[in-house]
């Protein structure tokens, strides 16, 4: 049975319980959660999609899905615990409960990708909510072109999904590559930004779509590379999904000119808003 969850514009507020299969912090302040509706419904989405996590009595935060909707019933969050809300979702484990709203916003532009190479860059804890998309291409692998993914982190100690990480390294369906601004003494691979990765590969062309999810000062100096590369601005997509709280576009905090990440995007093709100045 698939989750109707948001068939109607009443159902956006209505959260629903969702039991928590596995819960497991992957670094010193991220936690995996892998949940599913107690419902037993499926829950249906798009890569790119949001959600509203919360906790009765504590309030909700926006998380990207980390899990592609090809994985069955049970769907992926994941926690960075540093706020009240936040924290307070960190305390729970397998067994527990939180509650969802969503799905929510657009996602990226599945059809236009298949056929195509397939870039993504993702920094940090953007890193989670490219895996939707990561997972769903290589679910899918035959639909897409050839398929690069650049992760960096600060430090070693920093690089999320580390199982997924190793099968990626491993994997000859696509072409992984990783980097951290700082090693540490067992660190074997790149160091520096992200950037510098591009000069380490010749897959990149004029013809690759492009998705970018990192810290605010990354997509700058990634676009700047696809620039010289001569990626057209139309085949680049955002995920701006950091500047989001309600979810519905009702609190105005996600509002870029007459955009808002949260009901537009929050992934949104690069040329559409590359004039507004507080996009990026």
């Amino acid at each position: 049975m698939t989750c109707t969850c948001n068939d109607n514009n009443e159902s956006i507020f209505l959260p629903h319980v969702a039991d928590i299969i596995d819960a497991q912090m992957i670094t010193s302040t991220e936690k995996h959660f892998k949940l599913k509706l107690q419902s037993g419904e499926r829950f249906d989405y798009e890569p790119g999609q949001i959600v509203e996590a919360g906790l009765f009595g504590y309030g909700e935060v926006p998380l990207g899905l980390a899990s592609s909707p090809t994985n069955g019933e049970s769907f992926d969050l994941v926690v960075r615990v540093l706020g009240k809300v936040t924290k307070a979702l960190g305390d729970l484990n397998a067994g527990d409960t939180m509650t969802i709203r969503g799905p929510l916003g657009n996602g990226f532009p599945v059809d236009e990708f298949k056929g195509e190479d397939v870039l993504i860059v993702a920094g940090g804890i953007g890193l989670c909510p490219v895996r939707s998309m990561i997972e769903y291409i290589l679910h899918h692998r035959a639909d897409f072109g050839k398929f690069t993914l650049f992760f960096g982190a600060k430090t070693p100690h920093d690089l999320l999904f580390e199982e997924d990480l190793e099968a990626w390294r491993c994997d000859s369906c696509m072409h992984y590559m990783d980097t951290v601004d700082t090693p540490d003494a067992a660190w074997k691979g790149n160091v520096g930004v992200i950037t510098t990765l591009f000069e380490k590969t010749t897959e990149i062309t004029p013809a690759t779509k492009v998705i970018i999810c990192g810290p605010p000062i990354m997509y700058k100096f990634v676009i700047r590379e696809l620039d010289m590369i001569g990626v057209p601005r139309s085949n680049i997509f955002v995920d701006l999904e950091r500047r989001m709280k309600c979810g519905v576009g009702k609190c105005g905090h996600c509002q870029i000119n007459d955009k808002y990440v949260c009901m537009d995007g929050p992934v949104f093709r690069y040329s559409e808003i590359e004039t507004l100045e507080e996009a990026i």
